[in-house]
């Protein structure tokens, strides 16, 4: 990968990551104020759903404009383990830091424009349960995205309605423990605005257990990609 190519890898990051919570940001302003959605009734949370889906696929649609730029660490970082050694390191030292650093520049200005919006996700539980939680949610959320990278390789629309399905699914089973963010580049942008980015339970529970379980669920998914083809390869043979 030349430097030109990188270095506007690395814009993207930064700017996408910028644009995902501002989009968090003012989707939850509209519901809020202008359609008045603050109550956990059936129709709310319909609605907000599909807002949340259809920014995804937004989201999703600038990653494949940008060749690949996104908004959260662990989609990349799980890219770079299976990677060589090049891209791992463009990676965790520039790729990374750019998304932190657009969250952060996010967050800043979405409070100095609308300061109600609030200082985003916290942990509610204990940090053990915390990390339990992102943990879990992280492992599903890599394993069916590096499942469908495999099974629907040409299909755009059908890849992210699944994984934007799965990913609003897993954010509510874990809203009311850690936030369900699975996304440490955004958390970090919140926590950063709120003092506590370098405090036990941020490090442990939104950045140690969901690289943990990125690790884990690739490896997982590699020895069970390995073991079908050995399987395959038997029954030929």
């Amino acid at each position: 990968m030349d430097s030109a190519v990188t270095l506007r890898l690395i814009i993207s990051d930064f700017v996408i990551s910028f644009m995902w919570v501002w989009s968090g940001a003012l989707i939850k302003i509209f519901l809020n104020r202008f359609l008045g959605l603050g109550h956990h009734e059936p129709r709310d949370e319909a609605i907000k759903a599909a807002f949340s889906i259809i920014n995804m696929f937004f989201f999703a649609f600038l990653g494949k404009i940008t060749n690949g730029g996104a908004y959260n660490p662990l989609t990349i970082f799980s890219s770079a383990i299976s990677g060589d050694f090049s891209q791992f390191l463009l990676t965790v030292g520039a790729r990374i830091p750019a998304q932190v650093i657009g969250s952060i520049s996010g967050v800043r200005y979405i409070l100095e424009t609308f300061p109600e919006i609030g200082f985003g996700p916290r942990l509610n539980v204990d940090i053990h349960r915390g990390a339990l939680t992102e943990g879990v949610l992280t492992f599903a959320i890599v394993i069916i995205s590096l499942g469908l990278s495999r099974k629907i390789p040409g299909s755009f629309f059908m890849k992210t309605w699944i994984s934007s399905v799965s990913k609003l699914a897993l954010q509510i089973l874990g809203s009311d423990l850690t936030g369900g963010c699975m996304n440490p580049a955004s958390v970090m942008g919140w926590a950063y605005a709120r003092g506590d980015h370098i405090t036990k339970e941020h490090i442990i529970v939104y950045w140690l257990a969901p690289i943990e379980a990125t690790v884990l669920a690739v490896w997982t998914f590699k020895l069970l990609v390995r073991s079908r083809k050995q399987e395959k390869k038997g029954k030929s043979d």
